[in-house]
Formats: structure tokens, sequence, C-alpha cells
């Protein structure tokens, strides 16, 4: 179908043309004169059956109803669209049709005195529809519509495109679009981005483009930029020679505002809160506002936000609030990021709107500036304030955008100082949980590592632990706990406090391990009492804890250890050969109904022990024997010092950076007291061993440079070496160590130990003890195999001679 016949069925001329209505010639009687083709068509009578008869035999009088035959209602007589009087008329067949009439007196002397031109109604009021729509289109439409001819220059169009451009049509007729609108370009990918680019385009294809963005500043509102929908097709005459090309476009600015806004807001969604860091937190807000919505975007918070804390409403602190991300769109560069600056205190002036938005505690707008306060839980955290340029404001659309922007960044700035003041306090129980100063003893040489795989909070479910014990000797400690985070850390802390109360009793290992087992079956069965039926056996963390006890003499450089379901140390003999020991494994803690043993090995000096958990020889994709025979092969090696050691264990056995434990290593390498640090006596059950003993002590004493400390030390050996006498049986030892204190033990076969107290005025004994404890540091009991062993220390004088003089060790002065 070619354009023209396209537009004949438009049928855009109209149905009372003489060239296409019924047309009857009457004379001054209303006598028929004349029949034209088109009205036998019409009403169906001939030229001969209607010419000389009246007009009433097809046209009813006016004001006859009608409405039976012609099934309408209403009057008869109505005036078209047209100028048209409607009028019933009757069929030859007899039925009766509305048809619109217009009737035209005609001059001359002729017979002829008028024409009545008549068409169906239906036809009539069609035609007039369409005659609507055009002029709808061209001065009520919402749609601008413009042709441009093949020169793309302006030939016509409707009034809302003369109202966009804001001057009378005959002003810019002839003008192109690109010189209307010089600035604007299309923002639809894949097409030209000139006006005249894509009209061009339209010309030579025929083909028309629909929907395509345009983004510009129309000449009526040349401060703001606006988006249309446009839309293009060529246009042709009735012989198909192309005229021009028709533009439609409609301004779709506020849909598009729409869509940017949730955009903006999807963004912020996706990029605001990435972190549980408070200032990463605001400088993603800022990121994301920048330059979008705003120029420069600033945020302010409280101090005590970025410590994990809440400034309170009215609090002094949120007039001085610190910067902790400032973004403008000068700050941008090609790869589209900006700078960042640290925190610093901000003062603003008295009348600025952050002055003014603290102390009402809302928004506040103030020309191009927008301060909208940060709240979280009730609880102010700050402010978000944006710019932008002197010409540009805010919209009420725009506050709300800022509004939800602030509303969603004071959320995530609020979990993040949550988690900051978790992690801060999980950092404090972890300093107290865990050894953060271990001690230096003479024993060993010593480093460890502590890695928790809950690296957010810092703290696990594993422990070790070194701890001093009588006689120079070292309990050395490791622990696992099933689980991760604070509840298995405080699992842990309740376990290594009551693992060093425990040592400090002197017990053996194994003796050590079964009390902490009584322990710990007793917390689970409290639980089970309290809860009853709903007890979880699974619910306390105490439950399968294992753990590892060992402890090392290095007078004797024997190692007594024992566990309870942990993994054997690793031991390293001076030459560099690994061994696991067949240490009797024990159950884990709290299970109970097993008994646990110890082991008793002795470690040549420069021994290497390393006592771990399993997290550290069970990582990811690498079994159990391939760790143990990695960490051996590391140990082996004996390269550097124990904390390079230690460094190359984990890097080692890291793999892929992963593990789903905790992980705790302690290395130890054995030391030995020099022999002129020890001395000991075996002396008998006699009275008269009580004066040996003090002149044996005295003369060592003066040998080792240690005369301020004979008179004590006198005091000490004879009333320790009198109650041994009296109270036990079998030979006595006494024993001095010359450490970094000066320790004093008397051992006999005894199993009772004497106890401090108070003695009444009138006792005869029980004195003694009383004075010792006043004159040493430390005192206490150490119960073996054979028997006990009483033990004290004391401090050298100030400026008494270095322990680790000539009589320390090689160790000692290395």
């Amino acid at each position: 179908m070619t354009p023209w016949s396209m537009a004949e069925d438009a049928e855009f001329s109209s149905p009372l043309d003489v060239t296409r209505a019924a047309t009857v010639v009457l004379d001054a009687q209303d006598i028929v004169v004349g029949w034209s083709p088109a009205a036998e068509d019409l009403l169906g009578y001939s030229q001969d059956e209607i010419v000389g008869k009246p007009l009433d035999m097809f046209l009813l009088p006016r004001g006859t109803s009608g409405a039976t035959e012609a099934q309408e209602g209403g009057p008869a007589l109505e005036t078209g669209l047209s100028g048209s009087e409607i009028r019933v008329a009757r069929h030859r067949d007899g039925s009766t049709l509305m048809i619109g009439t217009v009737m035209c007196p005609l001059s001359g002397t002729g017979a002829a005195a008028q024409v009545l031109i008549g068409a169906e109604l239906d036809r009539l009021r069609q035609w007039e529809s369409q005659l609507a729509l055009l002029q709808g289109l061209a001065t009520q439409s919402p749609v601008g519509l413009a042709i441009y001819g093949t020169d793309l220059r302006l030939t016509w169009c409707n009034a809302a495109y003369e109202e966009e451009i804001g001057l009378p049509f005959s002003e810019f007729r002839g003008m192109r679009a690109d010189e209307l609108y010089s600035e604007g370009k299309f923002v639809t990918k894949g097409y030209e981005r000139t006006l005249d680019g894509v009209m061009r385009r339209v010309l030579d294809t025929g083909e028309p483009i629909l929907d395509l963005h345009f983004l510009g500043r129309p000449p009526s509102d040349p401060g703001t930029d606006h988006l249309w929908s446009c839309s293009y097709y060529r246009l042709h005459d009735a012989d198909g020679r192309v005229l021009g090309v028709c533009e439609d476009a409609f301004d779709i600015t506020d849909r598009y505002e729409a869509q940017r806004r949730l955009a903006l807001l999807v963004e912020a969604g996706r990029r605001i809160g990435t972190t549980l860091d408070v200032v990463a937190t605001a400088e993603e807000a800022a990121e994301v506002a920048v330059p979008d919505f705003a120029r420069t975007v600033t945020v302010d918070l409280a101090r005590e936000v970025l410590e994990g804390g809440v400034a309170s409403s009215g609090d002094e602190s949120l007039s001085a609030l610190v910067r902790v991300a400032s973004r403008t769109a000068l700050d941008y560069g090609p790869d589209g990021t900006g700078g960042s600056s640290e925190p610093s205190p901000v003062d603003y002036p008295p009348d600025s709107p952050q002055r003014r938005s603290l102390a009402s505690g809302g928004l506040v707008r103030a020309d191009h500036t927008l301060v909208v306060p940060l709240r979280a839980g009730g609880s102010m955290l700050g402010l978000i304030a944006f710019h932008r340029d002197p010409a540009a404001t805010f919209d009420s659309g725009e506050v709300e955008l800022a509004d939800e922007l602030a509303a969603r960044t004071a959320v995530c700035i609020d979990n993040a100082r949550r988690f900051t003041r978790e992690r801060t306090a999980s950092h404090v129980l972890q300093r107290q949980l865990l050894p953060q100063h271990v001690p230096q003893p003479t024993a060993v040489d010593l480093a460890y590592r502590y890695l928790p795989t809950d690296s957010r909070t810092g703290v696990g479910g594993d422990w070790f632990d070194v701890i001093a014990l009588s006689g120079t000797r070292v309990g050395l400690v490791v622990g696992d706990v099933v689980g991760h985070g604070l509840q298995a850390a405080a699992t842990m802390g309740r376990l290594r406090t009551t693992v060093r109360a425990l040592a400090r009793l002197d017990l053996a290992p194994d003796e050590l391990l079964k009390r902490l087992d009584d322990l710990v079956g007793q917390s689970t069965q409290e639980s089970s009492d309290v809860l009853g039926p709903l007890a979880d056996p699974h619910t306390d963390d105490a439950t399968g804890v294992t753990c590892l006890y060992a402890v090392y003499d290095p007078v004797s450089r024997h190692c007594v250890m024992a566990r309870a379901g942990h993994l054997p140390p690793a031991v390293v003999d001076p030459e560099g050969r690994v061994s696991y020991p067949d240490l009797p494994a024990g159950p884990p803690l709290g299970l109970g109904g097993l008994p646990f043993e110890s082991m008793e090995i002795e470690l040549p000096v420069g021994s290497l022990v390393a006592l771990f958990t399993d997290g550290l020889v069970e990582v990811r994709d690498l079994d159990i024997d391939e760790g143990l025979a990695t960490l051996g092969r590391v140990l082996g090696e004996r390269r550097g010092s124990l904390e390079e050691l230690c460094d190359r264990v984990l890097a080692e056995l890291r793999q892929d950076g992963t593990t789903a434990d905790d992980r705790a290593l302690l290395l130890v390498r054995t030391r030995e007291l020099d022999a002129g640090q020890v001395v000991g006596w075996d002396l008998p059950a006699e009275p008269v061993a009580v004066g040996r003993a003090r002149e044996l002590a005295t003369q060592r004493l003066h040998e080792w440079g240690l005369e301020e400390l004979s008179f004590s030390t006198e005091l000490v050996v004879s009333e320790l070496v009198t109650n041994a006498v009296r109270h036990a049986g079998g030979p006595l030892h006494l024993r001095l160590i010359r450490d970094r204190t000066l320790i004093c033990e008397v051992a006999d076969t005894g199993h009772t130990s004497p106890h401090l107290r108070h003695s009444e005025a009138d006792d005869e004994g029980g004195r003694g003890l009383f004075i010792v404890a006043q004159l040493v540091d430390r005192w206490g009991t150490r119960y073996t195999r054979s028997g006990k062993t009483i033990w004290t220390e004391q401090s050298f004088p100030s400026d008494g001679p270095d322990p680790a003089g000539s009589g320390a060790s090689a160790a000692d002065r290395g």
C-alpha cells in the first residue's frame, strides 16, 4: 500500500464534499429536480424514481422523532462538528437512517433554488473525530511535534513544541534542530549524538527510530537539563517523494530524575557499609553522592562514635565534631576515585547550617547546601552535608533522597560503631585471657604464636601458657576448646585460670589433668541439673577440651608430661632428630571415667620442644600426618632464632592462608643450670642435723658472695630442718639454688605439710613457720613420690652480685 492510499483510507477530505457526498437539487417548492449517483447509493432511489417528487418523500420533516425508524434516541435535529444538520432519512426499502445535511441556496433565474448535500451520520462523525484528532495534536497534545524538510530545516511545529522553544513559530521557522539545541546530545548508545545526524540517517534509510533519549536545555528553560524521548520517521507526498522528517518528543525529565534517584539509592545500598569500619563507611557515603547528587559532600561524626561509643543528644561533643570524610568533584581523577584525609576536628560558624542542624536536631536546607543529621536508635552520630554550585538548589524530591541516604549511612555507621565497641571489648578480653607478656624463665628459651580463626574479634578457643614453678622448674601448657569466638574464649579463660591455680600447687601433670577433668565434668553436670531435660550436652564448650601439660626441670633435665586427648609434642634433639613421644593419650577433659598417665623423658641441653594445637597441622587440603611431617621437617632444620622458626612453621603450614581452626604454637629450647648454681646435702633425721645444715648453708652463701642473706637463710634452714626432724621420718635433703632468687629446699619422706598459723600467747611452738614466711618472698610445699619438699625464695640484695655471674650457666650468659 502506497503512502497516498493510506492517507485516503484515513478520509482526510470531508464526507460533505460535493465530489463525494449525496447531492440533491431542489426548486423553490422543495421538489427534486436533480439527483446524483451518490444520492442513489445512499438512499436507494434511482434518478427516474425521485426526480419531480417532493423532498419529504425521503427526508422526514424537521421535528419528527424518527426514533422508531432510526433506532436512535433524542431529537431528530442536531448540529454536527462541521455545521451540518442531522436529519432522519427514509431508504427506498422502507428503513430509516441518520444523515448529516447541509442546505446551500443557489443564485440565478433557473428552476434550481437550492442544493441539499448529505452523508451518512456514522461516516460524518468518524471524519469529525479524525479532524478533532489532528486539531488536538496541533494545539493540545503534550508531545512536541515538528516537521523538518529534506534540508533539515523546521517547516512546521505544534503548540507544545512552540511552547518548549518559548518563541512564536515565525521567529524560529527555518532553523535547524542543532541550532535550537546547540549543547544537547543523544545519550542512547549506538546512535549519532546530534539531532542532524539522527534525522539525516532517517532520511537516508527510511527506517524510523523510536525512543532515543536526548539530553539538553530548552531555550525556554536554559538553566536546567531536560531529557526527552524522541522518535523520528520519514514523510512522503502522494507520489511517494520524500518531504522531510517528522519528530515527536516527550519530556521525560521527571521520570528520568526518579529513575536516577532510585539508581542512586540502589548504588548506596550496594556500596555503603561494605566494611565494619566507621571512617571507611563515611567515605563510602561521600563517594556515592559525588558527583551525581552533589558537588561536595562532608561527613562529620562525634569523636565517641569513632571509639565505639555514642554521643547523647545535648552532649557537648556534638558541638565539636570530627570530619572523617570529605569528597568533591574536583578530587576525582580519570579512574573516578578520589583522595581521603585523616579525621580532624571541625568548627562551624555561629549561623552555619551545621550549627542550626545541631541546635534543632533536624534537616536544614540553605540555598545550595543541605545538612542532614545522622541518627540511629534515637542517638545522634553526626552530620552529613551536601553542597552544590550556587546556581543549583535542592528540590523537595532531592531533600527526601538526601534524607534516605543519611538514614542508610547512619545505620551502616552505627553497625560499624557497634563492631568497633565489640572488637575493643574482645581485645580487652584477649589481653586478659592470653599471656601477653610471657615470662622468660631460666629453664628454657621460648617463642610463641597465636592465630585465632575469628580474626574479627581476635580471640578463639586455643590457648598456651608458661608457668614458673618452684625449684626453677617451668610448666608448659597448650589446650584447645571446641568452637571459636567469645564463647570459646570465655571457656578457655576459665580453664587457663584453673590450670595456673593447679600448677601453683606443684601437682604432677597427670594429677593436674585429673583435677581439671573433674572440674569440667562438674560444670557440665551443673548445667544439666539446672536445665533438666532441656539441657544439650553439646552446648558447653568445655566438654571435649584437649590439653597437654608438661613440667621441665633444668637441674635434672627431666621433662614430665601428660595429655588429655591432645596431640603429643614434637621433640628435636641437638642433632636435629625429630620424634613425637609415645605419650599415653588420655580422654578429652569432661568425659571422665578413664585415668591420665604421665611420661618422663630426659632432654639434652639445647633440645627443642614444640607444643601446638591441631589447627596448626590440620590445614585445608593437608592430612594431619602430612602436617606433622612438615612440622618435623621445618623444626629439624633448626635454622635461625626461635622467632624465625615460628614464622617458618606458620608459612609452611598455612598453605592458602585459611584454616578451619585456631592455631597456637609454643617453641621452647631447654637449658641447664650450671653445677656451680646448685648444691645439695643429705642429712640424717636427727637433731644434730639442724646445726650441720646451718653451717653448710652459711658456708655456701659466703662462697656465692651472698653474706647479707646469711642470717635470714640460717633461720629458714634451721626451722625447715627442725620441722622435718620432728614430724617426718627417713633421711633429709637440703638443696640451695642460686638462680634469679635464692632458693632453699628441704625434702623429707613425710607426706604432711606444715600450715601457717598465728600462735597464742601461751603456745610453746608454732611460731617458726610464721617467722620464715616474714623473711622470704615466697614459700610452699611440693609433693613427690618419695615424700615432700618445702621450699622458699629470697630476693638478692639490690647491690648484690649479678645472679648471672661467674656461677651462671653458659646459656644464662648468652
